[in-house]
Formats: structure tokens, C-alpha cells, sequence
């Protein structure tokens, strides 16, 4: 078969799910594997498969998709495409749609959201079955594949994302660091607590504001300071009254002096080098993208103890506390902040993890395993 995948991604948004598609290009062609791509025309999913070096397919509007269906077959056709990936389960209607009229085409879906609902109607009884694999992205969402959608265990994969550790390794000197902190509003010798990630709801910045004004009181001499990491608009995927439910609530807590709001920043492993503490309190994660690049920094990490983020944090590389309490996230932080060198323990074993087991290079080689109907490296076929 030839080594080509048509990644498609009818999305208008710009998140995790979206990024994927180009986040792994690179990877995949290292390894052998030609992406192309379709997507919704002047989005940002359009513009990332630009930046990844390739012109994508473009359609439109995601409604008029499968009128499109003859154009997308003329397409695989032209480049020998033997694959499809799709990245959203409204995007399986066309995914299945193209396996119908071409049998021999091998559709794979990745679950980056959690499937909350199940989906066995005569519907989706069709359309999971033209998947040759569902990817799950954690065990907690494998578990819930398994009892939503209408196929058998061995065709619901677990299939971690990973990330290149490399640009998470320190680079910076003691004097870039500290001027890096002082852009962010970081006083000398504090202990800064940061949270990267969008901010809209579910992600946790409200219960970490309350951890910090906990922690301000019941530690009145400790020296810290918080940063929250995150575009503040609409256009950079956050939510724009959230956004001001955090100011309002901080100003009323008395915290503004102590926490920076940075913006959008494409610098966040050099963030991550400016801060001590990393915090990723969301709700009901599927993955935790976030809690494996704040590791690959070697940051101490305090994450959620639900969704999938304790399939990722233990004991040994960092802390958990429960999405909604934030008194026990305070505590977390006050012992985290209160112990330097504990800090430095598990930002090393953390990052010794990452490197063991979530790597962009093992996820792709796993995924291109797949995508080719072999068993992946020392494993026997699913």
C-alpha cells in the first residue's frame, strides 16, 4: 500500500483536537508516511496544514461536505490515498461515506474529546462501522468508548498522545530566566504557580484563583505569585466572559497584584522554565496534553484528580487534588512551594517519564503501525 493519510478536520475551532493533525505531520512524514489534508476553507485548521507544508483540500462549509463526496474520491484517487483519519465525529459522516464507495480505503477516528453520550442508533451503527480503529486517547476514555459506541473492544485502541521533548529541555541561563520572570510580574525570590491553557470553562482557573486566595491566607508570609497562560479573546480560543468572571473575581479577592495575565504566547516551553509550580486543574480531561509538556519541562505539576490526568501524574511526579476543592489545591501548593528541592525530584522524574512513555515518536510509530495493518513493535496485532 502506499504510505499516504488524508487527515481530515471540518473544524472552524482551534484547540487540541484541531492542532493534532499538524502536530503530528512532521513526525509522520520522518517516518516514512506522506499526510495530505482536508479541512474547511480560511480556517485555522486550513492555515496549521499550510504551516506544516502541505496546501490542504479545501470544502466550503462542513454542511455541504457530502455533496463534495465525487471531488474527495477524484483527490484520493489522484494521490494514491489508501488512509483517511478523521478528528471529529461529525466529519465521520463523510469519513464513512468515502469508505462506503471505496471499500478498500482504511478509516481510522480519534476520540479527542470523551465521548459523553452513547452512539449506537441505526445511524452510527453505520458510520463506527466503516472505522478500522477508534483511538482512544487515555484508558478514561477508552472505558467510555467502550460502552458509547456500536464495535467490538479489539477495534477501541488506547493510543496516548505524546509530544517532542526536546523543546521543553531548559535552555535558558539564570539571567534570561529572571528576566523572563520579571516580564511576567514575578517578584524576586517568589514561587510562581502557573496555569497554562484556554480559559473557558472546565479548565479550572476559577478553583485555582480560590487556591490562591487560600493559600494567601493561610500562609501570609509565603512569597508567591500567580500566572495565568492563555489567549484572552475569542479569536484565541478562550472565552471572553470567563475572561472576565477571572477578573472581576480576582479584583474582589484582592489578588491583582499577585497574578499576571499573560495572553496567547508561542513561548510556553520558556514559560514553563519561568515558573516553579505548574497547575492544571480541569474538570474532566480526556488526555492532558498540558500536564505531559509542563513534565517535559521537568516543572513540578499539581493536575486534577479526575479524567485522565492520574493516568499521567502519581506520587513520584507530582501531586493530584480533586477539580473542585480549593482548599486541598492550596494545600497542594503550599507544600510544593514550601520545598524547593521536592520540586526538583519530581520535575526530574516527571520528565524521565515523559521520555519513557509519551513521546511523539512512539505515538506516530504506533499510529503509522496501524495505519499500515501491522502489529505495532513488539506487540501482536490488536
Amino acid at each position: 500500500m502506499s504510505h499516504k493519510v488524508l487527515h481530515i478536520c471540518l473544524s472552524s475551532g482551534w484547540g487540541g483536537l484541531e492542532m493534532y493533525p499538524s502536530r503530528i505531520i512532521p513526525e509522520l512524514a520522518r517516518q516514512g508516511w506522506q499526510s495530505h489534508g482536508l479541512a474547511l476553507a480560511g480556517s485555522r485548521v486550513a492555515e496549521s496544514f499550510r504551516e506544516a507544508g502541505l496546501e490542504p483540500l479545501e470544502l466550503a462549509s462542513k454542511g455541504r461536505a457530502l455533496l463534495a463526496v465525487g471531488r474527495v474520491l477524484a483527490y484520493l484517487k489522484a494521490h494514491d490515498i489508501g488512509v483517511i483519519h478523521c478528528h471529529k465525529s461529525s466529519d465521520l459522516r463523510l469519513g464513512a461515506l468515502l469508505a462506503s464507495l471505496r471499500p478498500s480505503l482504511r478509516l481510522f477516528f480519534t476520540d479527542h474529546m470523551g465521548v459523553t453520550r452513547p452512539k449506537k442508533d441505526l445511524y452510527h451503527r453505520w458510520a463506527y462501522g466503516r472505522v478500522t480503529r477508534l483511538f482512544s486517547i487515555s484508558e478514561a476514555t477508552r472505558q467510555r468508548n467502550l460502552a458509547a459506541f456500536p464495535l467490538p473492544a479489539q477495534r477501541i485502541r488506547r493510543l496516548y498522545l505524546g509530544i517532542d521533548p526536546a523543546p521543553y529541555a531548559p535552555r535558558l541561563d539564570d539571567q534570561e530566566r529572571a528576566a523572563l520572570r520579571r516580564e511576567l510580574g514575578v517578584p524576586e525570590g517568589a514561587v510562581a504557580i502557573g496555569l497554562p491553557g484556554r480559559l473557558t470553562p472546565g479548565k479550572g482557573q476559577e478553583v485555582w484563583v480560590e487556591a490562591l486566595a487560600c493559600l494567601a491566607e493561610a500562609q501570609p508570609s509565603l512569597a508567591w505569585h500567580g500566572v495565568l497562560i492563555g489567549g484572552l479573546t475569542a479569536e484565541e480560543g478562550s472565552d471572553e466572559a470567563h475572561v472576565m468572571m477571572l477578573r472581576q473575581r480576582i479584583a474582589a479577592l484582592g489578588l491583582e497584584s499577585r497574578i499576571t495575565f499573560t495572553g496567547f504566547r508561542r513561548d510556553l516551553p520558556r514559560l514553563f522554565e519561568a515558573l516553579d509550580i505548574v497547575c492544571v486543574p480541569s474538570r474532566n480531561e480526556a488526555f492532558g496534553l498540558t500536564v505531559i509538556e509542563a513534565m517535559a519541562a521537568g516543572r513540578a505539576v499539581i493536575g486534577s484528580d479526575s479524567g485522565a490526568i492520574p493516568e499521567l501524574l502519581d506520587a513520584e511526579t507530582g501531586r493530584l487534588a480533586p477539580p473542585e476543592d480549593a482548599t486541598d489545591w492550596a494545600g497542594a501548593m503550599a507544600e510544593l512551594a514550601a520545598d524547593g528541592d521536592l520540586r526538583r525530584r519530581l520535575g526530574q522524574a516527571a520528565r524521565a517519564r515523559v521520555l519513557a512513555g509519551f513521546t511523539l515518536a512512539a505515538h506516530v510509530a504506533n499510529l503509522v503501525a496501524e495505519y499500515s495493518g501491522a502489529p505495532e513493535p513488539g506487540q501482536p496485532s490488536a
